[in-house]
């Protein structure tokens, strides 16, 4: 664990590495004469960018079809067909990966690209069968997921990387995750292994771990994973993610918080969506135990100020005490005034104390109010849009049983109901805050110079302005979350931002500080 956060504090270093992998490889590409070669760098330069960037690596695989296309080669074309189907079965386009793998002429595939071919395969329908919604269609998936695994095992030679490590799948998923551990431990220990080829292998025995019930060893080859994932600086990987929910189980929130914030970084910055949907749905789990922790801590919170308020009992008592000490001995008037003004310093310490965790208390209360409101609201909507969901299908299926095509068509490209939804949205959230802070707008107002006011077009809503404070009132002041909240760009929000500032009436460096302690006070 250690190493892993001594590489997660260099990660930059290890990013400067792969940039120069990746300018190397441009590099060549500009300096190679022969369209075979061209393509053979721009193999390499797919293979860098498939786990780092997948829009950089989409263009890629465009841009070998056309030169496969202008070298007239077939097998080269289908290589770069079947990199974009890989790309798309990456980013959760399923229909589109398989309309293009069934496209390609298996036949007539050359021996090297058919383990390609079964990889792709393979690992769309496992996908698919892990998010299958009816048994059925999950047994189907999971038979072809099955299938596939069998052709890699046959088309790949004994002893290699991927005959290996499906071989070990095959063996995790039949209930067999002792023969998948005694064979992954022996091809570790007798292969010469890049990072990345360490990474992938190590989350292999971990799976095998997991399935024995070994927690202890199935976290040691996560870390192990992980750590070759960022040395390799890949932004497409599971283990980190994995080894963040254990350590939230744990009870390791720090540690846990910091390393799921970099899996989610990494997943957005490579496009992964299918990282991104896995990570989405982690996100209900940590928050159970997130309150949990809340939770506890107020628990604690509340021992410490019933012993707070015993000690300053027992100091009233202690002050009786030496108020009578000063009336019978008036020889040491002077010793005792001295003591008494040093037990007055001491009160006064113990007010400031009492009044800092008086603060905290009204934090956390006001935490858990703000939390309470907004999960409710949150399931609320929720709900509401489970029925408007069900109402457009519905919708659709009668259009759809009427033949309507046209008006099918013109429905599907209307924005009008998105547009609706943000607005009902944007209502709700002014509508929650509102009632958690009544007087934001006139609050936030006072800070601002007399004729710089602002002031909605609606009593009980927010333009964008009094929105952008509102969000950075309940905690978030990432521009950038901002932006995506609001469905503006990050320069608009930033000059929104500047835009207000400048109207402060005081230091508009502090602005944004003021506007955090917003109906606190009342509070």
């Amino acid at each position: 664990m250690k190493q892993l956060d001594d590489v997660i504090a260099n990660r930059d270093i290890y990013l400067k590495q792969k940039e120069a992998r990746l300018s190397e490889l441009h590099s060549n590409l500009l300096s190679e004469d022969n369209d075979r070669g061209r393509f053979d760098v721009l193999n390499h330069m797919y293979d860098e960018y498939i786990p780092f960037n997948t829009d950089s690596a989409y263009n890629i695989s465009l841009r070998q079809a056309a030169l496969a296309k202008r070298i007239g080669d077939n097998n080269l074309l289908q290589n770069a067909r079947m990199n974009r189907a890989n790309i798309f079965g990456a980013t959760g386009m399923y229909h589109e990966c398989l309309n293009l793998m069934d496209s390609v002429p298996f036949d007539v595939l050359p021996d090297y690209l058919r383990p390609y071919y079964y990889h792709i395969k393979r690992t769309v329908y496992g996908r698919m069968a892990d998010y299958a919604a009816f048994p059925a269609d999950k047994s189907r998936y999971l038979h072809l997921t099955n299938s596939y695994r069998d052709s890699i095992t046959k088309a790949n030679e004994p002893g290699s990387l991927a005959h290996v490590i499906t071989k070990a799948d095959i063996l995790n998923v039949n209930g067999s995750p002792t023969e998948a551990i005694k064979l992954m431990q022996a091809f570790m220990r007798d292969n010469e292994l890049s990072e990345h080829d360490r990474a992938i292998c190590a989350w292999t025995l971990a799976e095998a771990y997991a399935k024995t019930g070994d927690k202890d060893l199935q976290k040691e080859n996560l870390i192990i994973s992980a750590i070759s994932d960022l040395k390799s600086s890949v932004r497409e990987y599971i283990s980190l993610r994995q080894l963040a929910l254990m350590l939230y189980e744990e009870g390791d929130l720090d540690r846990a918080y910091r390393f799921m914030t970099i899996a989610v970084d990494d997943a957005a910055k490579c496009n992964a969506r299918q990282r991104i949907i896995e990570l989405n749905d982690t996100y209900p789990m940590i928050n159970g135990i997130y309150v949990e922790t809340v939770r506890k801590q107020k628990e604690t919170l509340e021992l410490f100020i019933i012993i707070i308020a015993v000690l300053a009992l027992l100091l009233v008592v202690m002050l009786f005490y030496m108020r009578k000490q000063m009336i019978r001995i008036k020889n040491n008037h002077k010793e005792l005034t001295a003591a008494y003004e040093r037990q007055n310093r001491l009160t006064e310490e113990l007010k400031t104390s009492n009044r800092k965790l008086t603060e905290a208390n009204d934090a956390i209360a006001e935490n858990s109010e703000l939390k309470e409101v907004y999960i409710g609201r949150y399931m609320d909507q929720c709900l509401v849009y489970i029925e408007k969901l069900d109402s457009y299908r519905k919708t659709l299926n009668n259009l759809v049983k009427s033949g309507k095509s046209d008006e099918l068509k013109q429905l599907l490209k209307s924005s009008s109901i998105i547009d609706d939804e943000l607005k009902a949205f944007y209502y709700q959230f002014d509508k929650t805050f509102l009632s958690l802070f009544p007087t934001f707008v006139d609050d936030f107002n006072r800070l601002l110079l007399p004729d710089e006011a602002i002031v909605p077009k609606k009593e009980g809503t927010l333009n964008t302005e009094l929105r952008i404070y509102a969000l950075i009132r309940l905690g978030i002041t990432d521009s950038e979350k901002i932006a995506k909240f609001l469905r503006y760009s990050l320069t608009t929000i930033y000059n929104y931002r500047t835009k207000v500032r400048n109207k402060a009436k005081g230091d508009r460096n502090t602005l944004e500080a003021e506007v955090v302690n917003i109906g606190r006070e009342a509070r």
